[in-house]
């Protein structure tokens, strides 16, 4: 899974270049918002991507400004908490998934 460039922000954290984006909304139906979350690929060598829940409810009602924003500084926090945990960005593999509000 890759990330259009179109849709991403350049991060770089610690020396390292990252894409990232905002995640689409996990949600079941239209009462429950889901949480707020993004993903995170390296940028010279995308694999496995990396899955942030940020465990902070996502606010997508429209008329409705999002309560909360995913900042630059918190994206890094998670790369950084990520490569901590075992996240091999490089690598090939299924989605490295993690819970910030878990850490």
């Amino acid at each position: 899974m890759a990330l259009a460039k179109k849709s991403s922000r350049r991060i770089v954290v610690d020396g390292v270049e990252y894409r990232w984006r905002v995640r689409r909304n996990d949600r079941c139906c239209e009462y429950h918002l889901g949480t707020l979350g993004y993903v995170v690929e390296e940028a010279a060598r995308p694999g496995t991507v990396l899955v942030v829940d940020t465990g902070r409810p996502a606010v997508m009602e429209p008329g409705r400004v999002r309560a909360e924003l995913v900042l630059p500084r918190e994206v890094a926090a998670g790369v950084r908490a990520a490569r901590s945990n075992g996240w091999t960005p490089g690598s090939d593999g299924s989605p490295f998934k993690l819970r910030l509000s878990a850490l």
